[in-house]
């Protein structure tokens, strides 16, 4: 229905903004002179007791338990990349690039589900879907634009370098994503957004303890400033953001186009950092390319909106042109 899809991107926006808050806040804790390793570790070491504290308010465990005892592999292997290979270079780039730089690379993402789903599916979804492809690519460049606004035309090496270590991140998230749900989709286990969330961070948490040891014997312990602003982050992205984008991907996870829009709504998350780091850091607003930018990326969520809902309200012509991985 054309409702469900529109309430699914709409989730997923309000996802984008608290994803947001990963980057202002893992800022904020490097410039303070925090370590970028500890805030990676400790947003995922808190996220996993504040979401036992959801999981009663959310249908409890379910049968996460008997899933996770059925099929180890999958879920360590796909949660070490959607959440391990995602977050450290991810958080890595705070230490590299400015806000504003990641929050925009990390938008690269809107392309890596279309360009990955002919490597992860075995049947009709493998077809690359360039309609989607395309607008993705619109999006893109108005990053690249915004991008390029801010900087004033001169990126750097560590700057091209810190976007290279997002755009690796951008794909694993996606990746680990939506391989669990292909998992789910074979082994038939009715697994809801926040038990999947829990599922994923509990079975990343032992490399994170190694993780933790290692860098405690490298830079020592962290700070209680690096506790609290990984805290936040934890609250933000790893618990109210994560588990409101893996809701809005369930919700259309047979619907192509709409998973598609669902993904694209992050790219709202480089409007998000504009506005906050104006409005709390003194940052410029957006001029010249950077208002391009803004203006680019706005269109191509509304694009991916509009088809969505044509999609889902039964428009085969729309569905056929930018049929993606349906069921991811």
């Amino acid at each position: 229905m054309r409702s469900h899809a529109l309430a699914a991107v709409g989730l997923a926006l309000c996802a984008a903004l608290f994803f947001t808050m990963t980057y202002v806040l893992n800022r904020s804790l490097v410039a303070g002179g925090g370590h970028w390793a500890w805030a990676v570790i400790l947003r995922y070491l808190i996220t996993l007791p504040l979401l036992a504290l959801v999981l009663p308010w959310q249908g409890g465990l379910g049968r996460l338990p008997e899933e996770l005892r059925r099929y180890p592999r999958a879920w360590l292997l796909w949660s070490t990349v959607g959440f391990v290979l995602f977050g450290l270079p991810l958080t890595w780039a705070a230490n590299s690039g400015p806000s504003w730089l990641v929050a925009g690379s990390f938008q690269s993402t809107v392309l890596a589900g279309p360009l990955l789903a002919p490597f992860i599916y075995r049947d009709e979804r493998r077809r690359l879907a360039w309609g989607s492809v395309a607008i993705g690519a619109l999006i893109l460049a108005g990053v690249f634009a915004l991008q390029w606004g801010h900087a004033h035309g001169k990126l750097d090496a560590g700057d091209w370098l810190a976007m290279a270590a997002v755009v690796f991140s951008a794909f694993a998230y996606p990746l680990g994503n939506r391989m669990l749900l292909l998992h789910l989709e074979h082994s038939g286990t009715p697994i809801g957004a926040a038990q999947r969330v829990f599922g994923m961070t509990l079975c990343s948490w032992p490399l994170w303890l190694v993780l933790a040891v290692v860098t405690w014997w490298l830079v020592g312990p962290p700070h209680m400033r690096d506790v609290w602003l990984a805290g936040g982050v934890a609250l933000s992205s790893g618990v109210v953001a994560t588990v409101l984008f893996f809701r809005a991907t369930d919700m259309v996870r047979r619907e192509p186009t709409a998973l598609a829009a669902v993904e694209a709504m992050q790219a709202a998350e480089l409007l998000f950092a504009s506005v906050i780091g104006a409005i709390f850091l003194g940052e410029a607003w957006p001029s010249g390319y950077s208002a391009l930018g803004a203006l680019l990326i706005v269109v191509g969520i509304a694009l991916f909106g509009w088809v969505s809902g044509r999609a889902a309200a039964g428009h085969d012509a729309a569905v056929r042109t930018l049929r993606t991985d349906r069921g991811a």
